[in-house]
């Protein structure tokens, strides 16, 4: 199979990718970028990644069938690969970003070619900054990492050893502000250093696929939350309440809510001390 490369237009950059420090000034497409209202959602490991790792991967994304979520990973060996394919048997459109150019002369690894030309052919894409006629180099793979953390809404660690590049890209992820998830594994695992200390540093434990979709506020309860309150919400928190389909900062909610900072302080508190909504990682969700 062979696919079109196209350069992107600016206005057509993701939005997420315009937030980064370090926006990249040029994105080549293969195939169809995912549709707007999409969460994508980073899905990271080790290339010698392990049957647990393996069995972790497939079982958490396959448990996420159905919900209008995007994978992204690399292309890489190990994890990324097992994501791609996971997603894919799943039913979920799924986007690479290799550590090379596109265009199919040059991808790598060479092995994942008709991986890479399958997530075209079902509706998903690649994509890069590089030229599409890049070959990959040393430096290339630790640069795109910060694309995949930079599209993502959070970013799903695997397995990762205490030196993994795995690091980088959650790294990346808690300095753009986005969720970082890990799956738990053994103390005594060489593959699991590196996500228990993001455990410690304060990633968030996923050890089934509803804990995503609960943190992406896409869990398909019979009744909404606000018909599980106890209580009604005031003008005030309701307009917070709806603000946040999305994590917010505690500065923008304020600014928003047309009250004084000091007011905007005080409903914040009361409405955390309510359990209408929680601030972790700087940010502001509904519980």
């Amino acid at each position: 199979m062979s696919y079109q490369i196209r350069e992107l237009s600016k206005n057509e950059f993701p939005a997420s990718l315009l937030e980064i420090p370090q926006p990249p000034k040029k994105l080549y497409v293969a195939g169809e970028l995912p549709p707007e209202g999409s969460i994508l959602l980073a899905v990271v490991g080790s290339r010698k990644y392990t049957s647990y790792g393996a069995d972790a991967c497939e079982k958490i994304i396959e448990g996420l069938s159905g919900y209008p979520i995007v994978i992204v990973s690399g292309l890489a060996l190990g994890i990324d690969a097992l994501a791609h394919k996971a997603a894919l048997k799943a039913g979920l459109k799924t986007l690479a970003v290799p550590g090379s150019g596109i265009d199919s002369k040059v991808i790598y690894p060479r092995t994942n070619l008709s991986l890479a030309e399958e997530i075209v052919e079902k509706g998903g894409c690649l994509l890069s900054e590089y030229e599409p006629d890049f070959q990959a180099s040393t430096w290339s793979f630790p640069a795109r990492n910060r694309i995949m953390a930079g599209l993502s809404r959070a970013i799903l660690v695997i397995e990762a050893g205490e030196r993994s590049g795995t690091l980088i890209t959650a790294r990346l992820a808690t300095e753009y502000n986005r969720d970082v998830y890990v799956i738990p594994n053994g103390i005594f695992s060489p593959g699991s250093q590196g996500s228990n200390k993001l455990l410690k540093q304060g990633a968030y434990p996923i050890t089934e696929s509803s804990d995503i979709l609960e943190l992406l506020h896409l869990k398909n309860d019979s009744e909404s939350f606000q018909e599980r309150l106890p209580f009604d919400l005031s003008p005030e928190e309701q307009k917070v309440f709806d603000m946040l389909a999305e994590p917010l900062p505690r500065d923008f909610l304020i600014r928003n809510c047309g009250i004084s900072a000091s007011d905007g302080n005080t409903l914040l508190s009361i409405m955390e001390i309510k359990g209408i909504i929680i601030e972790r990682g700087g940010d502001f969700r509904r519980t």
